[in-house]
């Protein structure tokens, strides 16, 4: 059956070490999501999550500009980030998230640890799930590889990035 996002209470998150001081945070303002819900063993479910490169936003204009430059998201010839799910596995009251992750044209098998939550019917009859699930990659494995080394030792941008994913559906009428 399928489920629609509900952008309002969904969030797709990152966050990356700047200088090896602190870490720097963004979004993607701009995602969806194609989901079929099994609601008899949410094992069996699977989803299509397609992020929009060019609506990355760390609350820097510039940052943000180099992000989707050729540097990095090289958004203008590859507008699109693609998860597709390949096998949810039940883990004690957890799930890990097993799927392909597309990022400039490169493909690599990725696992988030999280909870998928639901189905439930919230106050205006509607049935909801969530899933809130995290995960850390290498820049560099999908052809991220800009970056620029510190006088003292170290790199301007890390190579680990973290990814956070908070997503609401609603089942299809």
């Amino acid at each position: 059956m399928p489920w629609n996002l509900d952008p309002t209470h969904s969030a797709l998150e990152f966050g990356v070490k700047h200088m090896v001081l602190t870490t720097v945070k963004g979004k993607f303002r701009s995602f969806a999501v194609d989901a079929n819900v099994d609601e008899a063993d949410l094992a069996n479910s699977s989803a299509t999550i397609t992020i929009d490169a060019g609506s990355v936003d760390t609350g820097e204009n510039d940052r943000d500009n180099h992000l989707r430059s050729a540097d990095f998201f090289d958004a203008e010839n590859h507008p699109q980030l693609i998860f597709v799910t390949k096998r949810l596995e039940p883990k004690g009251g957890e799930y890990r998230i097993v799927g392909d992750l597309t990022i400039r044209g490169v493909t690599k098998e990725v696992a988030l640890e999280g909870e998928v939550t639901g189905p439930l019917k919230d106050p205006w009859g509607n049935m909801r799930a969530g899933i809130s699930a995290e995960t850390k990659i290498s820049r560099k494995d999908f052809g991220l590889t800009w970056n620029a080394a510190l006088e003292m030792g170290g790199v301007v941008v890390g190579d680990a990035v973290k990814l956070a994913i908070d997503i609401e559906l609603v089942k299809a009428a």
